[in-house]
């Protein structure tokens, strides 16, 4: 650590892993094999650690059977459920790469993914709440060439690609897994940037391998830890601090159902009895503010993660009084970094828990440097937040230079988010760079909205920016300048023509008609004044 300076080393007694998630999988089976691996309490199914890994092991021979080779990139587009986490450690074992889609995805966000990514398999679900998978599926199959083959969970197509299995032997399987490095890429994500083009933030076994033992790590797991999971696995925070977390340390994954619901996840702390519970604050608000809250049992729970937006105080002294989370962790990170950087530890107090992002895991270096310069800046002031480590992604998926935008030649990721290193050493985050927005835990990219929102018949112009928001953190607010003053769009006319085509929490909330937007004088919008307008 250098005194004086906004840069903190991440320092432990633990190694790095240096394995694949199969052969991490391999031995946890190995040491834990009786105990639960997995609980979906919508379906009442259970698995032991070994029946998991056999599962695991069927389901990847059955991808060697439909034709997948190391480094073909399989699709998952669904909710949670149990097939999402044995695909997400079948195609590790094949060593696939598992391409991962927002269940809130509409076609046209569908297709991009998976022409990007080249996508040559996708599992997805039937149907979820408005969204017929299957139909959406056909609407864009015909524009993407590389994708061979669909099957979706609970149907028939499902029991034929496990049918498959019996055509590849466990040997073929190993001599498979034998041949595959902790480096190879195993995952892309896909993240929006400020060109509004998402990006696929590719990772390999060893970054998000790494990041879900050192988590888990952070907050003690052990194999006696039943970890309720009621965050997303498409995005990192289920998949890695959630599922990789847990089975790294012989811990049980609890899925309280396929979508968040507020009385479905207490109830499966009460009935399964879980230590650990993670959550955006949004989630930990709706528990706390169901009319039966104190009817639940939660006395079993001693940690968990809270992580996506700042969590207010008054909610962070009744996650630890109330829900018995005297342990709970705040995580910061975004998916390039596989995501975690920075975590609270278990002794922390309140104020390092609601003012602070923590301190960096071991074997990550963080730094607070001056954006112009990248000259790392005195502790106590602010500038752009820069991560390095074994967490950094290997790039964006097939976008060199869009790589060579975010990480330096020092292999230093920047985050773009405006940071203050305390004497302390841990990390405030005071703003952002960039313009994204985050809402409910989801990052929103305005860029991606103005450019859809340019094609309305009404919007001549169109700025989209985040404001303050008690329930979300933020909430998105679309500056139109209509193209005919004397009949402007409406918020419900804006909202109906979102809703086709972009997932929901993309949807603008808030709608301000304007003659004009204020400008800088080089000509750029001074986004900073639209929302302090806004406020006011």
């Amino acid at each position: 650590m250098s005194a004086g300076l906004s840069y903190a080393h991440g320092t432990g007694a633990t190694a790095l892993l240096g394995d694949t998630i199969g052969r991490d999988l391999d031995r946890t089976i190995a040491a834990h094999g009786e105990r639960e691996a997995l609980v979906d309490m919508a379906s009442g199914r259970r698995w032991t650690y070994t029946r998991f890994g056999e599962d695991v092991d069927e389901l990847a021979r059955a991808l060697m059977a439909s034709g997948v080779e190391k480094g073909d990139r399989v699709g998952i587009w669904a909710v949670n459920c149990p097939e999402w986490m044995l695909l997400q450690y079948a195609t590790a074992r094949v060593g696939a790469v598992l391409v991962t889609v927002n269940p809130a995805y509409r076609a046209h966000e569908l297709a991009f993914v998976l022409k990007q990514a080249g996508v040559r398999l996708l599992v997805a679900s039937l149907a979820h709440r408005t969204s017929d998978y299957r139909a959406l599926v056909g609407e864009v199959r015909d524009d993407c060439p590389a994708l061979r083959a669909v099957h979706h969970i609970g149907d028939p197509s499902w029991d034929e690609l496990t049918a498959t299995a019996s055509a590849v032997t466990p040997e073929q399987l190993a001599a498979r897994e034998a041949g595959l490095s902790c480096d190879d890429p195993i995952n892309i994500q896909y993240t929006s940037g400020t060109t509004g083009f998402p990006k696929g933030a590719t990772l390999s076994h060893h970054n998000i391998l790494n990041n879900g033992y050192f988590v888990g790590e952070t907050i003690a797991y052990t194999e006696a830890d039943r970890v309720c999971l009621p965050v997303p696995f498409y995005h990192c925070f289920g998949m890695v601090m959630g599922n990789l977390a847990a089975t790294s340390h012989g811990a049980c994954v609890v899925i309280p159902g396929p979508s968040f619901e507020p009385a479905a996840v207490l109830a499966a702390v009460q009935r399964e009895r879980c230590t650990s519970l993670y959550g955006v604050p949004t989630m930990f608000i709706a528990e706390l503010d169901l009319p039966d809250f104190a009817s639940y049992d939660l006395s079993s729970l001693r940690t968990g993660i809270m992580a996506g937006s700042p969590c207010p105080v008054e909610v962070m002294k009744r996650v630890v009084t109330e829900m018995n989370m005297a342990e709970v962790s705040i995580c910061y990170g975004m998916t390039e970094t596989s995501p975690v950087s920075t975590q609270t530890r278990r002794d922390d107090d309140l104020e390092r828990r609601t003012g602070t992002v923590g301190r960096p895991l071991p074997h990550i270096e963080v730094k607070v440097v001056d954006p112009d310069t990248g000259v790392t800046r005195p502790r106590g002031t602010p500038g752009e937040l820069c991560t390095r480590g074994y967490s950094v992604m290997l790039g964006y998926w097939d976008q060199p230079e869009r790589t060579a935008e975010v990480i330096d030649t020092g292999r230093w990721m920047h985050t773009g988010d405006l940071a203050v290193m305390r004497e302390d050493g841990c990390v405030q985050v005071v703003g952002r760079i960039k313009d994204m927005i985050i809402r409910g835990g989801e990052n929103v990219y305005p860029r991606e909205i103005e450019e859809f929102l340019y094609g309305h018949p009404k919007i001549a112009d169109v700025q989209v920016v985040g404001v303050p928001d008690e329930r979300y953190g933020e909430e998105i607010v679309a500056c139109v300048i209509p193209r005919d003053p004397a009949d402007p769009p409406t918020l419900e006319e804006v909202a109906a023509y979102c809703r086709e085509r972009l997932a929901h929490y993309k949807i603008p909330r808030g709608l301000r008609i304007m003659d004009a937007f204020p400008m800088t004088v080089s000509g750029k919008v001074r986004k900073v004044e639209l929302r302090e307008s806004y406020e006011r």
